[in-house]
């Protein structure tokens, strides 16, 4: 690996803080990922992704801000990719997944919190991740209570531009969410430089959505039986696309899918064709958090599928019939994302039918509500969620849970019980 501390000093992290966390994070790899038999040969790039996180792609995004583009981080699907790359920017993910952080976060958030948000607002303040601070600003947003108030504190350490997130999917919340787009264009286009033309906008959109494309791709894959890569390998390139160069991005996912395509074809898996097959849904799994894939993983199960940020909700719609002028392209643009079903919406049924069609679609023997710790809009609506499934004969765990590892043998006493209750 190359040496990057004097790029993370000029960026202004906290070095020693920042060299502890890079020695946890190989050991914490090694365990979860390296330790699986029978990956993928495609997964190579991406363990070569996490070995430069916070190097080689930081170093692209400092190179870009020197030759004139922005970057632009984000926490949230709601936020358009589309429009940053427009711009002259690079959309990163930001750090939001660790326990490392999390105590710099209760240091100034009550602790019932959720950990996402107190580990967020941790990295921010303890100086250690790299892509907020190679960033121009964060666009934060609206879809939860807890977020938007960190937001306000998180202004104070680094410049944040927040759009709102409208709560019901009706005209007028449309109108909104329409309304605050043009609001981002305008910001964006004041920090770049760049105007955001109708034929800009369609370029940078045919970039998106064909990583979108090919996480559909991979997704589809693992609906076979034997499942050609196990869950952990695909929460992974999940989180990555969130960080990573999305043409290159593309590329090697595209690969992988295929990859996984011959070996269905070979009828070879990286599980028994016995194996309990499980659909993973609720709160979003920031990277590095891999918590609950590698319980149920251990146990002897596979997850399939992830109705979550990082999964379908991510990359499960595109903008159709999408026009060419600007207008027509916006438009189409905010209703690809308010076609997102998050626990912000109410009423939010269709989140419900997602689930089921995703259960099948990948069949899935039952579904695994994650629940992170205080996270109060998926914890209330996984009641909703338990009794619709039951309607449909689909078993359901819920699961809530932190970014420690306290809880981890209560947890996979749980997992095991589930799995066995699949069995039979």
């Amino acid at each position: 690996m190359n040496d990057y501390r004097k790029m993370w000093a000029d960026l202004g992290m906290d070095l020693d803080r920042h060299d502890q966390l890079l020695a946890a994070i190989p050991v914490l790899y090694g365990d979860t990922y390296l330790s699986q038999r029978n990956r993928p040969s495609g997964m190579q790039y991406f363990d070569f992704v996490m070995s430069e996180i916070h190097g080689l792609r930081i170093q692209e995004l400092v190179e870009h801000r020197k030759r004139g583009g922005i970057v632009i981080g984000t926490y949230c699907v709601f936020v358009p990719e589309d429009l940053i790359i427009a711009a002259n920017g690079v959309c990163v993910g930001l750090c939001a997944g660790a326990q490392f952080s999390v105590p710099d976060g209760e240091a100034i958030l009550p602790r019932n919190t959720c950990p996402l948000i107190k580990s967020s607002l941790g990295f921010a303040v303890n100086g250690t991740c790299p892509y907020l601070k190679a960033s121009n600003f964060v666009v934060g947003e609206t879809t939860c209570d807890g977020k938007k108030e960190m937001f306000e504190i998180f202004g104070d350490v680094h410049p944040i531009y927040v759009m709102e997130v409208p709560q019901k999917k009706t005209a007028a919340g449309r109108a909104l969410f329409l309304d605050e787009l043009y609001g981002l264009k305008k910001r964006l286009e004041q920090e770049s430089g760049v105007e955001i033309a109708a034929d800009r906008l369609a370029e940078a959109t045919a970039v998106v959505e064909g990583k979108y494309r090919a996480m559909q791709r991979l997704h589809a894959a693992r609906a076979a039986n034997p499942a050609p890569v196990s869950g952990l390998d695909a929460l992974l390139v999940n989180q990555i696309a969130f960080f990573d160069d999305p043409r290159r991005f593309t590329e090697k996912t595209e690969d992988l899918a295929a990859e996984l395509e011959q070996r269905t074809a070979a009828n070879e898996g990286v599980a028994s064709a016995d194996a309990p097959r499980l659909l993973m849904s609720g709160s979003p799994m920031a990277l590095p958090n891999w918590k609950v894939h590698a319980l149920v993983e251990r146990s002897g199960a596979v997850v399939v599928g992830e109705e979550s940020c990082v999964g379908s909700r991510y990359y499960g719609s595109l903008s159709q019939g999408r026009g060419k002028s600007l207008e027509e392209q916006m438009s189409a643009i905010a209703d690809r994302h308010l076609n997102v079903h998050c626990a912000c919406f109410t009423p939010n049924n269709e989140r419900l039918d997602d689930i089921v069609a995703l259960a099948r679609a990948t069949n899935a023997q039952g579904v695994i509500h994650y629940n992170l710790q205080f996270c109060q809009t998926y914890a209330n609506e996984a009641v909703k969620v338990e009794r619709h499934l039951a309607k449909h004969g689909l078993p359901l765990l819920r699961l809530e849970t932190d970014y420690g590892e306290e809880d981890t043998g209560q947890l996979q006493t749980r997992i095991e019980a589930f799995l066995e209750t699949l069995r039979v």
